[in-house]
């Protein structure tokens, strides 16, 4: 009965949020409250209830080779503005226990990992603003190659091996191209997909004008096609630095309230060619 609610309330979800953005919040996650099976939990569970948290959340960044220094700049700040803004720690706040479980990997190629600010809770503005310092502070790495299929497994592991407990687990997975190390990026998410994890895209269309391979690969339809994966997963491509930071906020924020695309919102894939996703494998 609480399955088929929470199906409910998430189809209402996604008619409000092409309504109005923030009642699509409000009213998603205050009804989601009345019916959270973790709330109704007997003392037979064993859980640890101060590891429940609404999401598990990986955040992994490309830093290959094709991210100049100034986009990765760009792409940490638009990632710490994000993880503070008042949108975001209020989708938290009203989720059904409050607070997230996130860690901020960068990745490059194959075992090429680097965990840059392990894993936290967020509940507000002081957890934020201390686990975003953890990103602010570190050095900026680049690495040579770009293996989606690597950082998907590693990203996978990683929510399987920390002490949380939730009702969802995200990997949001940003890049500016396609994996071209590690082999199959579809067996690899579909494979993983089995999990119960949702995989959501960020694809970096910044130099789509003046890259010509990244323009003709058509990113975004990489990402739809070959990378993301699992219940309402979505991706957003990122077209120009000045709406990096945007973009993060409203993906990270419909990440948090469980909120998905109206359908008319989303191109279907038989409407355009799809994308032989092993073209670089």
């Amino acid at each position: 009965m609480l399955l088929g609610t929470s199906r409910a309330v998430k189809t209402l979800c996604t008619t409000l949020f092409g309504l109005s953005f923030g009642l699509s919040i409000q009213t998603c996650v205050s009804q989601a409250a009345t019916m959270n099976p973790i709330k109704t939990a007997t003392t037979a569970y064993s859980y640890d209830f101060a590891n429940e948290v609404d999401v598990e959340l990986v955040l992994a960044v490309d830093i290959s080779q094709s991210m100049d220094t100034e986009e990765q700049e760009v792409q940490r700040a638009g990632y710490i503005s994000a993880l503070t803004s008042k949108e975001f720690l209020e989708a938290i706040q009203l989720g059904p226990i409050g607070k997230i479980a996130v860690t901020y990997m960068e990745w490059g190629g194959v075992d090429e990992h680097f965990i840059v600010a392990d894993w936290t809770i967020i509940e507000n503005l002081q957890t934020a603003e201390s686990f975003v310092s953890l990103i602010a502070e570190a050095p900026l790495r680049q690495v040579q190659r770009t293996s989606i299929s690597s950082a998907l497994k590693k990203s996978v592991d990683l929510v399987q091996d920390n002490q949380y407990t939730s009702l969802r687990q995200v990997v949001d997975i940003s890049g500016d191209g396609p994996n071209n190390q590690g082999g199959s990026v579809t067996e690899v998410r579909d494979r993983l997909l089995s999990t119960g994890v949702v995989i959501n895209g960020l694809p970096l269309m910044m130099k789509a004008n003046t890259n010509t391979w990244q323009a003709m690969l058509n990113l975004d339809h990489y990402y739809e096609d070959c990378v993301i994966g699992g219940p309402g997963s979505f991706a957003i491509p990122v077209r120009s630095q000045e709406g990096f930071a945007d973009a993060i906020r409203m993906k990270l924020v419909m990440e948090i309230a469980g909120l998905t695309f109206p359908k008319s919102y989303v191109q279907k894939v038989s409407m355009r060619e799809p994308i032989r996703c092993n073209m670089f494998d």
